[in-house]
């Protein structure tokens, strides 16, 4: 902050615009926030916009102060959850939520990075052919991964023409397992799965159906 008067106000008055706002006070007390200011002769314009001045006399100017220049942050985008994601590629194809979460329970336990033994990876469980087909580039990144599995999903469940049960064993065993024995293959993995699915999503249906009943 810096007071003026006499002189030292002329000068700095006719000294060009700084780029910072300048906030101008009054012998009245009054107080304009000015983008620049013209002199000519005793009098001086303070440009509240660039085209929008107040004109006065010079000697009305009791205090200048220079105010920093004003910087916008950029606001940081929302982090999409893992529910965002599911929700996203859920609407793109169709698909329940719910049963995508269940089937991501089922896989992965929610685990980004889970890996299993015959090496599908990340939340969906993708193998490294079928991520790939798919246009999955990193099985680890959440969003890449639920938008293919999600896909495949999509794809096994037209296949069998949304017969659930198919095409949960299909994405645990493989069509070719399915199309063999003609539906759910006499795997104990594969079984357990399905089941273990279907009651998963069945629970979250129930869970909401009971929510919505108590809001009533």
């Amino acid at each position: 902050m810096k007071i003026l008067s006499g002189i030292g106000l002329v000068v700095l008055l006719a000294a060009p615009a700084a780029r910072a706002a300048e906030h101008v006070t009054l012998t009245d007390g009054s107080t304009f926030d000015c983008v620049r200011r013209d002199v000519t002769g005793d009098m001086v314009r303070l440009y509240l916009t660039a085209e929008n001045y107040v004109e006065i006399a010079a000697k009305r100017v009791a205090l200048v102060e220079m105010m920093p220049d004003l910087v916008v942050l950029e606001q940081p985008k929302p982090v999409a959850t893992i529910g965002d994601m599911m929700a996203k590629s859920g609407a793109e194809h169709r698909i329940d939520v719910d049963l995508l979460a269940s089937v991501i329970k089922a896989e992965s336990g929610g685990q980004v990075k889970a890996v299993s033994r015959t090496g599908a990876r990340g939340l969906m469980q993708l193998m490294p052919g079928t991520a790939t087909e798919l246009g999955v580039k990193d099985a680890f990144v959440p969003e890449q991964n639920i938008a293919g599995g999600t896909a495949y999903l999509d794809q096994l469940l037209t296949r069998y023409k949304d017969d659930l049960q198919k095409a949960l064993a299909a994405y645990n065993a493989g069509p070719g397992a399915v199309d063999k024995y003609h539906g759910v293959p006499p795997f104990r993995e594969t079984r357990e799965y399905v089941t273990r699915v279907i009651l998963e999503y069945n629970r979250r249906k129930m869970e909401l159906k009971t929510k919505l009943l108590a809001a009533r």
